[in-house]
This record gives C-alpha cells, structure tokens and sequence, in this order.
C-alpha cells in the first residue's frame, strides 16, 4: 500500500506547506535522503499548542502537536517532490519541546510523532531520534520537529 493510500485509510489530508518562514527551505533531497526542516504544529493556519510544556500546554495538546508535525512534514516533501510516495522510510527525528524548568517527559511528547510514523510506514518507520527540553521555540510554538526521510 503507497503512503497516499494509507493516509486516506486513516483520514489525514495533507495541508498545503506551510513555509519557510526564513532563508531556508523546507525540504531538500540529498541522494536518497530527504532533509525537512522544523516543522511547527500549524494547522489552518494557527499553532495548534504554545507554550512551555506543561504550564501552558498539556502533555496530551502537545503530544497531538508532534503529530500535525509529521503531517506538515509530509505535505513539505510533497511539494517540493511531487508526491510523498517517494518516501520509503524514516532514519532520524529531532524533536524540541518547549519545556517548564522541571519537565523531563519530552521522550513522551515525541512519541507521539514517532509512533504515528511507525504508523504509517511500518518498521521501516523506525528510526534514531532526539527529544530535547527547550526554553522557548520560533512563534511560541510547544513543538518544533525536523526530520530525514528515506527516499526511492
């Protein structure tokens, strides 16, 4: 089954990209690897969670946070490939979590990202990651995530 079939099979729609909001671009394919910059939760055009993690963001908010991450990811490599069916897999995530002084629970917010990536691409969805605590992230966004992409 392609990626495009088991989005609609689980009723995600990829929004259109959203970005760069800088001097970057959001996506760049460097052999067979897809390099797609930080990501923010945007949705319909506003942040789905801001804040420090967990003062004024819940942990659930952001968890739901990290996954319209992976989406924006996926609608990224869309428009700058033609289709997100070029992707065979994933090799790294790099999540950061705006983060209260004494959260230590970021692993549990970029879980969220990583299981529905494993989701989606099975165990070819498994990959390495990091889940970093940060003072404060670009739009006062509670997640910002980049990621590699395996690419056919």
């Amino acid at each position: 089954m392609s990626l495009t079939d088991t989005l609609k099979k689980l009723n995600i729609t990829l929004p259109p990209m959203a970005g760069p909001f800088g001097a970057y671009v959001p996506a760049k394919r460097v052999g067979n690897l897809i390099y797609v910059a930080g990501q923010l939760p945007m949705k319909d055009g506003k942040l789905l969670a801001t804040g420090q993690v967990p003062s004024r963001t819940s942990l659930e908010q952001a968890r739901q946070a990290a996954r319209q991450c992976v989406i924006n990811a996926l609608a990224a490599v869309n428009a700058v490939e033609g289709s997100i069916d070029v992707i065979t897999g994933v090799a790294r995530v790099g999540a950061f979590i705006s983060s209260d002084v004494s959260f230590t629970e970021q692993p549990k917010v970029a879980n969220a990202a990583s299981e529905l990536l494993q989701e989606l691409f099975g165990e070819s969805g498994k990959h390495v990651r990091a889940a970093v605590g940060v003072n404060t992230l670009p739009l006062d966004a509670a997640v910002e995530i980049e990621f590699i992409f395996i690419a056919n």
